[in-house]
């Protein structure tokens, strides 16, 4: 795959992705709780993962206009989902009452961090476009 085919498609993911946190987690947690809700009802944790998602959202948004000017927020997204991720596996493994969120939460932050990952270009060939 070319460079600026892979721009391309991160482009896309990015809107993707930045929409489903900006917008598209709450509905999530209402039509499929035991995949996405960690405590039971609204719970002030959920209001603060909410915001938290909502905003790094915008600035997925944002970064698509120009991924390689924003490679550092790419990485970050990819790196704090896998940790986030695995945090919550292993939780869900010690609390089986938790183990939906293997199908659902954690799966999703796996994939975001695979295909981000995947689409960044990385070092040199970050610079061209080609």
């Amino acid at each position: 795959m070319s460079n600026t085919d892979r721009v391309t498609y991160l482009r896309i993911a990015l809107v993707v992705v930045g929409l489903i946190f900006l917008i598209g987690i709450y509905p999530l947690t209402i039509v499929w709780p035991s995949g996405w809700v960690w405590h039971a009802g609204q719970s002030d944790y959920l209001r603060m993962i909410l915001g938290i998602y909502a905003t790094l959202g915008v600035f997925l948004l944002i970064a698509s206009r120009d991924p390689l000017a924003h490679r550092s927020l790419i990485w970050l997204t990819v790196w704090s989902s896998i940790v986030h991720g695995g945090i919550m596996a292993a939780q869900s493994f010690q609390n089986p009452e938790h183990l939906g969120h293997l199908w659902g939460d954690v799966s999703a932050l796996f994939l975001v961090a695979i295909v981000l990952g995947l689409l960044t270009p990385r070092g040199s060939t970050a610079l061209r476009t080609g």
